[in-house]
């Protein structure tokens, strides 16, 4: 199997008519990387997918797989391989059969298939497995089938269309990890589609966040989460609040934002396309886990924060949830850690919400996630 096979795509575009699914979109996955587009519905990413897959023309631009050209190829003779939401294993066969079904096609011996079914069961921790039908495997185990079919294949590029949706939470969650396990054990590329961030965050080398056809961020996971480049991604990759104002002062990297909650500094991101500067419209984002509560005191508040009013609590086991009214009416979402033994926060309870300025970021006004 041939690992390392990186992706380009260059200066993609891709019509439907008028509608424009994706847009000018330009980005290089390295070999044997975890690379995952993320984003809502509708915004491009299984668009992208299919012309990577040789299913779906290029308007404009190029998809090249190992500095190869992929136009004109189609999808049978791409080095790649496809999973799809809902799996598509044979019912009526076997699961060592659905693994080596590509083999099959291809007239190779029963002997050579059972061994290859077998190695990849080893593979994917269902040793001893292969003789049962999939309606007798669980949900997480029909999903590593899937995805020693698709292995089975010898791609160079493994691409995966939303493959853990139909999983409760727990299942997804442990799929994960067995997911980006196996990834890391055959060493080749693996393209992941998802609207889950948590998928995204957790198992990939490099994410690419997609709003309307356009991708407006790559990077890491924690770069993507901490260091934001647009206000979409700031708003739809986790929980943010979000403060709008103008810049009344840069300094050291900071902006201060007046805004109907006072005067809020905040870092700067290092990675925004543009930069800050006084009079600017501009939004701070401050995340719910990143703001402490005290009880307010008279006179001049030292610090970053506003005060504010509970208006509800969510106990969630490990963290607790506080809904609070801040001085210009909107509702703030704080989390905080459960040390144990938490008295329970009363609605109407006055609080100072603080926070370190370094903690938040400032970017220029911008498209929300919910708009």
């Amino acid at each position: 199997m041939s690992a390392g096979t990186g992706v380009e795509l260059d200066r993609l575009w891709v019509r439907f008519g008028e509608f424009v699914a994706v847009r000018e979109a330009s980005v290089k996955i390295g070999g044997g990387a975890f690379f995952s587009f993320l984003g809502p519905s509708g915004c491009g990413k299984t668009t992208i997918l299919r012309t990577v897959s040789g299913f779906q023309d290029p308007s404009e631009g190029r998809v090249l797989i190992g500095n190869r050209d992929m136009a004109g190829i189609g999808p049978n003779r791409r080095p790649t391989a496809l999973i799809f939401q809902n799996l598509a294993l044979f019912p009526l066969m076997r699961v060592w059969e659905n693994i080596t079904f590509a083999m099959e096609v291809k007239g190779a011996s029963k002997a050579e298939r059972r061994k290859r079914a077998d190695e990849l069961l080893e593979l994917i921790a269902l040793t001893g497995q292969g003789d049962k039908f999939p309606s007798e495997l669980s949900g997480g185990q029909r999903q590593r089938v899937a995805v020693a079919r698709a292995l089975c294949a010898e791609p160079d590029v493994l691409l995966l269309d939303e493959p853990l949706s139909a999983l409760d939470l727990k299942l997804r969650q442990h799929m994960r990890t067995e997911l980006r396990a196996i990834q890391q054990r055959v060493g080749i590329t693996f393209i992941y589609i998802t609207h889950d961030q948590g998928e995204a965050l957790t198992m990939s080398d490099q994410v690419a966040v997609m709003r309307e056809g356009v991708i407006e961020q790559v990077a890491d996971g924690r770069t993507i989460y901490d260091d934001p480049a647009t206000t979409f991604v700031a708003s739809f990759v986790g929980e943010n609040n979000c403060f709008t104002g103008r810049v009344a002062r840069i300094a050291g990297g900071q902006a201060l934002v007046e805004t109907p909650c006072g005067m809020l500094p905040a870092r700067i991101s290092p990675t925004m396309p543009g930069e800050l500067a006084k009079g600017d419209e501009a939004m701070v984002f401050i995340r719910p886990e990143v703001i402490s509560v005290q009880a307010p005191k008279r006179g001049q508040q030292a610090g970053a924060g506003f005060d504010g009013v509970i208006e509800e609590e969510e106990f969630e086991g490990p963290n607790c949830h506080l809904f609070v009214r801040a001085p210009d009416d909107r509702q703030v979402k704080v989390s905080l850690v459960n040390r144990g033994h938490g008295e329970r926060s009363a609605p109407g309870v006055k609080l100072r919400l603080s926070y370190e300025p370094t903690r938040a970021i400032a970017l220029p006004k911008g498209k929300l996630a919910a708009d």
